[in-house]
């Protein structure tokens, strides 16, 4: 169970990498954004719903294994936040890669609450709210981009 929690909770190895790992671990949202960006929309709601809840749990428990609550190694709540900011899109590439620089640089800078959650929530509900948070702003910031450049299909 331990390797499952670890697996997961790395995005599959990339919260490993050498430096930026938060960065690196973004990048599991895109495959994951085109493999599921052609559900019907409820379908989309209750997988991204249940990975929200799962990943409460799985950062929590890989927080407990690391001694570290926000380990950065722990990338599963990146997953979230990207996949919330590109939710209910078609799949594009300017929509991922955008949706991509979007939710770094909300992730980086955590404007309210995403802030508040990142340093008062010390658990693997606080790991992936700020991210969740950080989000929403991206993914109205993606969806403005998308419509004032015109690339919204």
């Amino acid at each position: 169970m331990r390797k499952l929690i670890l697996f997961f909770s790395s995005n599959a190895g990339l919260g490993y990498a050498p430096f930026a790992s938060g960065t690196v671990g973004t990048l599991a949202g895109i495959p994951v954004f085109y493999l599921t960006s052609d559900w019907p929309w409820w379908l989309s709601f209750v997988t991204l719903l249940a990975l929200l809840f799962l990943s409460f749990w799985i950062a929590d428990a890989a927080g407990q294994i690391y001694g570290v609550a926000d380990d950065g190694r722990i990338v599963i709540d990146e997953l979230i936040g990207y996949l919330i900011t590109v939710a209910f899109l078609p799949w594009s590439w300017s929509a991922a890669i955008l949706g991509f620089f979007w939710f770094r640089l909300f992730d980086i800078f955590k404007p309210p609450p995403a802030g508040w959650f990142d340093k008062n929530l010390k658990h693997g509900v606080g790991v992936v709210l700020d991210d969740f948070a950080a989000g929403i702003y991206a993914a109205i910031a993606l969806r403005l981009t998308l419509w004032l450049f015109g690339l919204a299909s």
